[in-house]
């Protein structure tokens, strides 16, 4: 497992910003501001935000798919046992480049977005 891990950090309002980072839940925490929430992207990455981002009521971020993330986030790449590892450039760029524009969201845009599974048997 690398000991640091080169990734992109996108902060609500903010551009996109490439950063290094100690690979250690704690860093990945503080960059979020609370417990982490893994979701799934293309080109064996993740995106990795706050697990109650919507209920603390952070600030919309990014729409990603039919999803609104709030609050700041990062996108890193996962090895073959699912750790953190650091982006290649060319993930850099895709990622900085789907991630480029600045979006601003109401909170009724949030709310909309927030979706709660039905569970059923």
């Amino acid at each position: 497992m690398e000991e640091t891990i080169r990734i992109l950090k996108v902060a609500p309002g903010q551009p996109p910003e490439e950063t290094v980072i100690p690979n250690t839940l704690e860093a990945s925490q503080q960059i979020v501001g609370g417990y982490i929430e893994v979701v799934g992207l293309d080109d064996d990455c993740v995106l990795v935000c706050n697990e109650e981002g919507k209920l603390l009521g952070l600030p919309g971020n990014r729409r990603c798919g039919e999803d609104i993330i709030t609050g700041t986030f990062f996108v890193t790449a996962c090895d073959e046992e699912g750790d953190f590892c650091s982006l290649s450039d060319d993930q850099m760029e895709t990622f900085r480049q789907q991630f480029a524009e600045i979006q601003t969201f109401t909170q009724k845009d949030i709310d909309d977005a927030m979706v709660f599974p039905i569970w059923g048997y």
